[in-house]
């Protein structure tokens, strides 16, 4: 620790022996790690000594230069805000997950007195029953036609209190729906249906198949083949889902199994799910080895795998001991609802799956670590390269702004954000320009920029975490304009403008820009966020203008706002509209001829 200030070391010297998250930041004030502890000063104190570490750990501590820790009152607590934390800042030296599109699941809401059969991708705490979730070759609107055939469950929202002639649906007659929204079924009756789904889905009714086969037979018989291949292919369905069933579980047929495997660069968790004794399939996920070790990682992994919408099962295995299992095991109870059991199988059908699930991360590593090296070097690898390159801390979170208008009408701008070279899309904002008269860039982006720090300034939560990075579309009169607007509310944050014609890079106060190579990383992370910014700030602008002309379209005599927006579709622009003659509008689906007549007249005869 001799290399360490005077200031450090007092802080370790200090530190308390109670659990609790410590926070890692480098020499720019930025959050580069977040732990948990059992006991926060033994914790703290082994990145500090003199022992030999992993490369990753050593560059990690090489950065730090200031840590902040947080007291909890227990360990379960501690991995909670650990999760909380790192979701939050998204530490460089963390294990992240980026939030991939949730796999479907099937929703029962036995509260209702006669449940559909709905598709989600959320599971809550409603009471309601999820099956799922359905992927790697299980598509779940199969099963969902497996069980409409089968057993006559309703998938719609139809009300439920029977109107006056109304009529059953297609799905009745063709022997897909009970019809309990025309009174064709008891409560009592469809009660019984629900059921036998719920028991199907739970892998406890095996009836399905033996419906399905003979509804084939007969439709063949009938000679309607078309729906006799139809029922064949839901045999096929139920042919996979049987295969995939998983004998010998014991009392839990509901389980999540880990893999992991990391070859010093980076590391592979695969996910086997098991449920209703069936396995659903492995989900992989590829992460940088920060040089934590398998616990470390694998508790830190879970704490951002399972979410406030994720389904916990009661059991959860993972291939090796790890210290923090019971403090895991009470955090995911918290989470689920339920009792959570964290083991380490080491014989029979759960260890055969950890191995699939070992087989699984290892094949998956070898493959996503070239993918991962080449997005590294496009993001995090281009912030720290565009930092050196203008000589700055960091250059993590970046700022963008770009202008939008036509002829000085419907003046906007936007405010892009990039943390880690990637876009940020939550911390996104644009701006009406409200001061400024005429088509003026220049005193434009004065407006935003003025507005933006203005609302730092305040206080503003929205706005107050600032950029290491600022760039603007233009070239040196721009970002001078723009440099002089951000000083005169106090700030001197690091501007560079990039110039579009020959991609420069101009700096304040020299007048020669940087040029690179075209394949520069760096460059074309500029390029990627002064796009971005340019692409927000062109819709934003287009939304207003089209809310304009809907607005202007309604005041027209029988024309509502539905068929305004059929005529801006119907036509490349405004101007189209007015110049149109009657013919043409009423060609246009969805207007008749008294609104094509109307609207023609407005347009003519206010012009002449």
């Amino acid at each position: 620790m001799a290399d360490k200030s005077e200031l450090l070391r007092e802080k370790i010297r200090s530190l308390p022996e109670n659990p609790g998250v410590y926070i890692m930041k480098n020499a720019a004030g930025e959050i580069i790690y977040i732990g948990k502890a059992v006991v926060l000063r033994n914790r703290v104190r082994q990145y500090f000594n003199n022992s030999p570490k992993l490369p990753k750990v050593q560059a990690m501590v090489d950065h730090i230069a200031d840590f902040e820790y947080v007291i909890t009152l227990t360990e379960k607590d501690a991995l909670t805000l650990e999760a909380n934390l790192v979701k939050k800042h998204k530490p460089k030296y963390n294990i992240l997950l980026k939030d991939d599109k949730h796999s479907p699941y099937l929703k029962i809401d036995t509260s209702l007195a006669f449940p559909t059969l709905e598709i989600t991708r959320k599971t809550k705490k409603d009471g309601a029953r999820y099956f799922g979730p359905y992927f790697n070759g299980i598509n779940v609107r199969d099963v969902v036609n497996i069980i409409k055939s089968a057993y006559g469950m309703r998938t719609c929202a139809a009300r439920m209190r029977p109107l006056k002639g109304q009529r059953e649906c297609l799905d009745y007659f063709i022997g897909l729906c009970k019809a309990p929204c025309t009174g064709r079924v008891t409560q009592e009756e469809y009660a019984q249906t629900v059921q036998k789904v719920i028991a199907f889905l739970s892998g406890k009714d095996d009836t399905a198949e033996r419906i399905v086969q003979e509804k084939m037979e007969r439709a063949a018989q009938c000679e309607d083949f078309e729906r006799a291949i139809s029922y064949r292919n839901q045999l096929d369905v139920l042919k996979k889902l049987n295969e995939r069933t998983v004998a010998n579980l014991g009392g839990i047929t509901d389980l999540d199994l880990f893999g992991y495997t990391s070859d010093g660069a980076g590391a592979a968790v695969s996910v086997c799910l098991v449920r209703g004794g069936k396995m659903m399939g492995v989900k992989n996920f590829y992460m940088t080895d920060a040089g934590l070790g398998y616990a470390d990682t694998i508790a830190g992994f879970l704490g951002q795998y399972y979410r406030k919408d994720s389904f916990v099962p009661a059991e959860i295995c993972l291939p090796e001991q790890i210290d923090a299992a019971a403090a895991l095991g009470e955090s995911l109870s918290s989470l689920g609802g339920r009792k959570v059991e964290i083991t380490f199988p080491k014989i029979g059908a759960k260890k055969s799956l950890l191995v699939c699930a070992e087989k699984n991360a290892i094949d998956f590593l070898s493959k996503s670590a070239a993918e991962s090296k080449r997005k590294s070097d496009q993001t995090q690898g281009a912030c720290e390269r565009l930092a050196s390159i203008l000589g700055i801390q960091s250059a993590r979170r970046m700022e963008c702004y770009d202008i939008s208008n036509i002829s000085g009408v419907d003046k906007v701008s936007s405010q892009v954000v990039f943390i880690g070279g990637a876009p940020s899309k939550a911390d996104y904002r644009k701006y009406k320009i409200k001061t400024v008269e005429g088509a003026n860039d220049f005193a434009s982006m004065e407006e935003t920029l003025k507005r933006r720090f203005a609302r730092a300034k305040a206080g503003d939560e929205k706005f107050a975490e600032l950029p290491d990075l600022i760039v603007i579309d233009g070239g040196k009169g721009q970002l001078s304009f723009a440099h002089a607007a951000m000083q005169s509310l106090g700030y001197d944050i690091p501007m560079v403008g990039l110039a579009k014609r020959e991609e420069e890079i101009f700096t304040v106060g020299n007048s020669q820009p940087i040029l690179l190579s075209k394949s520069d990383n760096a460059l074309k992370l500029l390029q990627r966020i002064r796009d971005e910014a340019h692409r927000f700030a062109i819709t934003y602008h287009r939304t207003l203008r089209k809310n304009r002309y809907v607005s202007q379209l309604e005041k027209i005599p029988s024309v509502g706002p539905v068929k305004a927006k059929i005529l801006l579709a119907a036509f490349e622009n405004f101007n189209d509209i007015k110049e149109a003659d009657e013919a043409a509008l009423c060609a246009i689906d969805g207007i008749d001829k008294g609104a094509a007549r109307s609207v023609y007249r407005y347009f003519h005869e206010r012009e002449e």
